[in-house]
């Protein structure tokens, strides 16, 4: 297994001093130094992380709103294939590209790339909008504007993995910030989408979605990165620092280098990719089926928010523990997980569902806190970008499958005993997390305000 590299020192860290002590002024007053007050933690809510957060937050909104948006709208048009085909279509693009995203954003810079990623989606989701209203588009259209918006996603990750550390010096915190907005953007967004459809039409749910990324691109283009020499560099992130020279190959090469090279990192990604056939991919066409049956739609509707509501949870708890061993907490959180599963399996009641998607949506937040910010705080700044690609494209390809294997594997055994598979999958997966050295031991960055990790 590959250490990480040592972090640079803060500037909120004492330097030692290098020429003669200067002697102190016959009225200089020495300080008790049992009032010496501990150093402040560095502020998250610069204007930086504002602005970042400020991007992110309306992206995932607007991204949150898209998967009611394709199934009302395309499915009223051209059935469940249809959606399935413009779903499969944009989740096929971003899989084919990602890795790529990853060079570019290394590069060209995170937050250029990023920026022009969401112009282009403010194209393909203007366009949609405009056919939208004019009438019933063509199902070309929305097969061709849902690859091109894939694209746009695949070199838009990437570099926003990558710019938290440049934006944030406690990235533990800001992953945390940011999970806890992205649970609310899936909370609130389906819901608010469903609504729009219904009052006006699915134009106004594109339209909306177009603005987001506009105000998107606009927070981005206003975020200026710390001059050279910072301890929050990234080779190609800083202003004119983008490296545009050398092989896209060996670009490549570099970077699957850099992720084989530690062994925490890729046995991650080898589970995350058995829990996205197993346990994600087909947990929603399942659990959306049984508990609809059993309970209604209103009931799988309800249990989706209650996700989210742990999701924020999740989000919230990540913001004030630090363990010294972060993915071996993962773990554990993850351990909750397979309540989830579990309970849809088992047919329980509706206030026990609720709980379990709590429990579950808790877990999954707090577990990718805690990866997000390994990831970040483990790898060196200069091959970030193209790291977080290849993670990328082994955890969505996972759910990729898990999803196009739902179906034909009812053929074998009903969705209750397919969910019980989900939940022993799950058990297993955290058992393999434990069991591989280098992920158990795996321990904290350094943290950059110098602050206590919590014990784990």
């Amino acid at each position: 297994m590959t250490t990480s590299q040592p972090q640079p020192d803060s500037p909120t860290q004492p330097q030692p001093r290098t020429g003669p002590r200067p002697q102190p002024h016959a009225r200089t007053v020495r300080s008790d130094p049992s009032t010496v007050r501990p150093r402040a933690r560095p502020p998250l809510w610069d204007r930086r992380f504002t602005l970042f957060f400020a991007a992110r937050t309306v992206s995932m909104f607007g991204d949150a709103m898209m998967p009611v948006a394709a199934a009302l709208a395309v499915g009223s048009l051209y059935g469940i294939s249809g959606v399935g085909y413009v779903l499969g279509t944009w989740t096929g693009t971003f899989v084919l590209l990602v890795l790529f995203g990853g060079v570019f954003a290394d590069r060209f810079g995170a937050r250029r790339l990023m920026v022009v990623a969401d112009l282009v989606r403010v194209l393909s989701q203007g366009v949609l909008a405009v056919a939208f209203f004019a009438g019933p588009p063509p199902f070309w259209l929305l097969v061709t504007m849902a690859s091109l918006a894939g694209a746009a996603v695949a070199m838009f990750l990437p570099g926003a993995n990558g710019m938290v550390p440049l934006v944030a010096r406690e990235p533990q915190r800001a992953n945390a910030t940011l999970k806890v907005a992205d649970a609310l953007a899936h909370l609130l967004g389906p819901a608010f989408a469903g609504l729009l459809i219904a009052l006006t039409s699915a134009g106004t749910v594109y339209a909306i979605d177009a603005a987001t990324f506009a105000l998107s691109a606009l927070c981005l283009a206003l975020i200026r990165l710390a001059p050279n020499g910072s301890p929050t560099d990234t080779a190609g992130d800083t202003e004119g620092s983008a490296r545009t020279g050398g092989s896209l190959r060996r670009d490549l090469r570099q970077g699957w280098q850099e992720f084989r090279a530690r062994t925490w990192m890729w046995a991650v990604i080898l589970i995350w990719v058995g829990y996205g056939v197993l346990v994600f991919g087909p947990l929603v066409p399942l659990s959306s089926a049984l508990v609809g049956a059993r309970l209604g739609p209103n009931a799988y509707g309800l249990a989706v928010s209650f996700l989210g509501a742990g999701a924020v949870l999740g989000g919230l708890l990540a913001l004030r523990v630090r363990p010294v061993r972060p993915l071996a907490a993962g773990a554990v959180a993850m351990g909750l997980y397979t309540v989830l599963p579990l309970c849809v399996a088992l047919g329980a009641d509706l206030p026990v569902l609720l709980a379990g998607h709590v429990l579950g949506g808790g877990a999954m937040a707090f577990w990718s806190v805690m990866w997000a910010t390994s990831v970040q705080t483990h790898t060196p700044p200069a091959v970030l970008n193209r790291v977080s690609a290849y993670e990328l494209a082994g955890s969505v390809s996972g759910i990729a499958l898990g999803q196009i294997l739902a179906g034909p594997a009812l053929a074998l055994a009903s969705p209750g005993r397919l969910l019980l598979v989900s939940a022993g999958a799950c058990l297993a997966g955290c058992a393999a997390l434990f069991a591989i050295p280098a992920i158990r031991s795996l321990r904290r960055a350094a943290s950059a305000d110098g602050g206590k990790p919590g014990v784990v």
